[in-house]
């Protein structure tokens, strides 16, 4: 488990860099066209949480810095979607995305309390 003392940014950060671990292991399979389109639009995604993440750090203002939070967060949902759909269709093991899973369902949750906490402002 990541420590809950880092920031958002670099446990977004950590995060991508084990999306790019685990899409690297996923495309050492041979994988039809379905499966590498599934293991792209998770690198995609799972990468994004942290860009916006970053980029929110510099934000222009408040309703830049929530859309930058706001973008993550969907971003986090999408790739939470991607790895379920490569369960569902055994193109990934469950027990290899467990903990990534666990972590991305807690980085949501902070992104989830901070949108929240911006909007009641």
């Amino acid at each position: 488990m990541i420590n809950d003392k880092i920031s958002i940014q670099e446990r977004t950060r950590k995060f991508a860099s084990r999306v790019i671990k685990a899409y690297i292991e996923l495309n050492k399979k041979h994988y039809d066209d379905a499966g590498k389109v599934l293991s792209k639009q998770f690198l995609r995604s799972g990468t994004s949480i942290g860009a916006n993440c970053s980029e929110a750090e510099f934000a222009q203002s408040r309703a830049d810095f929530l859309s930058k939070y706001t973008i993550a967060l969907k971003e986090a949902s999408e790739t939470r979607y991607w790895i379920q759909l490569m369960i569902d269709n055994n193109l990934a093991s469950e027990a290899k995305f467990t903990s990534m899973l666990d972590e991305l369902n807690q980085i949501i949750r902070i992104l989830i309390a901070t949108t929240k906490k911006l909007k009641e402002k």
